[in-house]
């Protein structure tokens, strides 16, 4: 998904980067206050729509709409147009850490660009060239500072969504030009961010669902600098149902597979509605999957068309989502999934 449409969100809808913690038909249990958001096979479970403060202040909105469900992970996006940005500069970093460290047991997710003008639609020998940069270390300083404003932050815990989608056509930090070069700088980047003092980032790696521009495992840098295998996916081809998003190549199963073989936990950084439109069978089949293979978050894309909080035009799935997410009983952590 396009970042600058995630940049202008607050005008299609209203909630944000958020979590929740759920099991797989059955209780939760209690928080554990040293977790991080990560007891066990918890889930902690998000919907975005504002990448500044006030997706932090939307949070407990989404929260009584699920009638009492408490939050647990914020997700949100530095932007990818300059390096001062990359670096962490925008002020609404303060407001997400201020979230983040009220609890224990709560989750904060950050996609970071990998390149500069992420969306200028270079073309690919452009592309390469940055690349090859990054992989000779040009770009270290930028996520050294990235680092010791997260640490000083006091959020030296977060979840890192490195150069997503990279398997795409769209993002300057797409991996197609060159994937060996591009696995090197993934290498020296995360490098450079873990020699920060009193760091314990994880990275997550997630791509597209399907084979896109490249298949996605040839762009996989090393299970050492790899903590999380995501996965965006929105209702659309390649899959016209939910079974073909399964089972296609580069699919559903094969990022549980290649998980489960790398000794990884999964993520779903961006799923939710798009080509097939107010769809509450996918909403289903999706939140079920969930259930199912317990990612450590997910997070739905929660302004339109993707949304189902307050993008009306999909009230069937809103009422799913929000009947498999509400609190049990107002017991806030503690609920259970309603397939």
């Amino acid at each position: 998904m396009s970042h600058r449409g995630r940049w202008l969100a607050g005008a299609c809808a209203s909630t944000v980067a958020v979590g929740l913690l759920v099991t797989g038909g059955a209780l939760a249990t209690p928080p554990q206050e040293s977790s991080g958001g990560d007891p066990g096979t918890e889930v902690a479970v998000g919907a975005y729509l504002h990448y500044g403060s006030p997706g932090v202040e939307r949070m407990q909105e989404l929260s009584s709409w699920l009638g009492g469900t408490e939050v647990r992970a914020g997700h949100t996006y530095l932007p990818g147009d300059t390096w001062s940005n990359i670096e962490g500069a925008p002020d609404s970093l303060r407001s997400w850490a201020r979230w983040r460290k009220a609890r224990a047991d709560r989750l904060f997710v950050l996609n970071v660009p990998m390149l500069e003008r992420n969306e200028a639609g270079f073309p690919d020998d452009r592309v390469a060239e940055l690349i090859r940069s990054g992989a000779r270390g040009e770009y270290d300083h930028h996520f050294q500072r990235l680092a010791e404003r997260l640490v000083a932050l006091g959020v030296p815990d977060t979840v890192l969504v490195l150069g997503w989608e990279m398997n795409g056509f769209n993002y300057t930090h797409r991996c197609r030009p060159d994937p060996e070069n591009w696995k090197k700088y993934w290498r020296r980047i995360v490098a450079a961010m873990r020699s920060v003092d009193g760091q314990r980032f994880r990275f997550d790696f997630a791509p597209n669902r399907g084979g896109d521009a490249i298949a996605w495992t040839r762009c996989y840098p090393g299970d050492d600098v790899v903590d999380v295998v995501g996965m965006d996916t929105y209702d659309q081809p390649p899959g016209h149902t939910f079974d073909e998003q399964v089972t296609q190549p580069y699919g559903l199963q094969q990022q549980v597979d290649f998980a489960k073989a790398h000794g990884k936990r999964i993520s779903y950084p961006e799923w939710g509605l798009f080509r097939n439109g107010d769809n509450p069978e996918y909403m289903q089949r999706m939140l079920a999957w969930i259930a199912e293979h317990k990612p450590l978050y997910h997070s739905i894309t929660d302004y339109c068309p993707h949304g189902v909080w307050q993008c009306s035009q999909n009230p069937n799935s809103a009422q799913v989502f929000r009947e498999f997410l509400s609190s049990n009983e107002g017991h806030g952590s503690a609920f259970r999934l309603r397939p």
